[in-house]
């Protein structure tokens, strides 16, 4: 028979969540995250999230910050400026009347025709999935940094907390 006790839980919980990683190891935690929260794989985020911490044997909490920083109002815009990133860096035009075809196939929604909507759509593929790794990546350095400052400043102070008592 299994006891849990509050000390079984609490090392189960420090294997689990990784609490007591370097700094470094958090901030790449974190970053991560933040990578996998704004890149296309839209839809995937939080499972691709918990298998690379998984995989890696980093802190869970840290990753699933990150990958839930993308929160579900700033999608649309995000997307749509990643989308336009990508048509740019790929030097690929975006065709004319897109908004206006769109726009006109979302007035019967759900469209009767989706092969019309796949035609559509098929010419931002590419400058999306280049737009939001790119965006993405870029994310994920200034998490990286900003979370290694956070968790150094953090640690920096509970060990003077800890000193003083």
């Amino acid at each position: 028979m299994i006891r849990l006790t509050r000390a079984a839980l609490a090392r189960w919980l420090e294997r689990l969540l990784h609490i007591h990683d370097t700094p470094r190891r958090t901030a790449a935690a974190f970053a991560l995250g933040v990578f996998i929260g704004f890149s296309p794989l839209l839809g995937l985020h939080t499972a691709l999230g918990l298998v690379l911490a998984f995989a890696f044997g980093l802190n869970r909490v840290a990753v699933l910050l990150g990958v839930y920083i993308n929160l579900p109002w700033f999608l649309g815009p995000y997307y749509t400026v990643a989308t336009l990133a990508g048509a740019a860096v790929l030097r690929r035009p975006l065709p004319q009347g897109l908004l206006g075809d769109f726009a006109a196939l979302l007035e019967h929604w759900p469209p009767a025709d989706l092969d019309r909507l796949v035609t559509l759509l098929r010419p931002l593929l590419w400058p999306y999935v280049a737009g939001s790794t790119l965006l993405a990546g870029l994310a994920a350095a200034v998490a990286y940094y900003a979370a290694l400052g956070f968790v150094e400043a953090r640690r920096h102070r509970h060990a003077g907390v800890a000193h003083i008592k």
